[in-house]
């Protein structure tokens, strides 16, 4: 008697559970949802909205040569989100990695016409418009908003160190001649320099453009940055 009232109640908790949790598996199959949760969507985003990205504040203008010696200034990249960088063509040290970085920028951006890039040389005695195009052509630039530019050396120094207070020197001492900052800058529609913060909530400014990590962020901020 006491078995058969066990099986009874048993049958009434799974009935009850059908009538419940049913409907609501079949709205989940209907809607695609069935392999998501709170706890995956959560692991998927880095919860940082375009928002929540610090505006550093206006960037610095320019007015350089790019590989097809045309002139390029920060006009040109007026609505586009772009990134930009120091480096030069014979750089033995970082550049060869800052490279790659760009590439894979440019590849999961390419044919976006608001996304450009800007690699500014540091070495314009030797990184001439024709130099610069065969560089772009031996990286495999494909990108019409790549700009390699060039130009006067102390106007280039002064674009970094002094307008976007990012590290460039000639130094004989050390290998390459040149030495310079492996970090890329960020640039909004509105030209102004964005960035994240970190984990204490101070702003990053730059990111690291030697770090598989900088690397991702940069991408996953250029993405909020062009649907704003």
């Amino acid at each position: 008697m006491f078995k058969n009232k066990s099986y009874i109640g048993i049958s009434f908790i799974i009935l009850l559970f059908g009538i419940y949790a049913i409907p609501k598996i079949i709205d989940r199959i209907q809607g695609n949802t069935i392999v998501k949760s709170e706890r995956l969507d959560k692991n998927t985003t880095s919860g940082i909205t375009a928002e929540n990205l610090v505006d550093v504040g206006k960037a610095p203008s320019f007015n350089l040569i790019n590989q097809n010696q045309k002139k390029i200034s920060n006009d040109f990249y007026k609505g586009k989100v772009y990134v930009l960088e120091f480096f030069f063509t014979t750089c033995p040290t970082i550049c060869p990695k800052m490279n790659l970085s760009m590439l894979q920028i440019e590849k999961t951006f390419f044919g976006n016409p608001n996304f450009g890039i800007v690699s500014v040389s540091i070495d314009p005695d030797t990184d001439t418009p024709e130099v610069l195009n065969e560089h772009a052509k031996l990286l495999g630039v494909k990108s019409s908003n790549w700009n390699l530019l060039t130009g006067e050396k102390a106007a280039i120094f002064d674009l970094a160190n002094k307008g976007f207070n990012l590290y460039a020197a000639e130094n004989q001492k050390v290998n390459g001649g040149f030495e310079h900052s492996g970090l890329f800058a960020l640039i909004d529609k509105n030209g102004h320099i964005r960035c994240r913060k970190d984990e204490f909530g101070n702003p990053i400014l730059y990111y690291d453009g030697l770090d598989k990590k900088g690397v991702k962020d940069i991408q996953e901020d250029i993405k909020l940055l062009l649907n704003e």
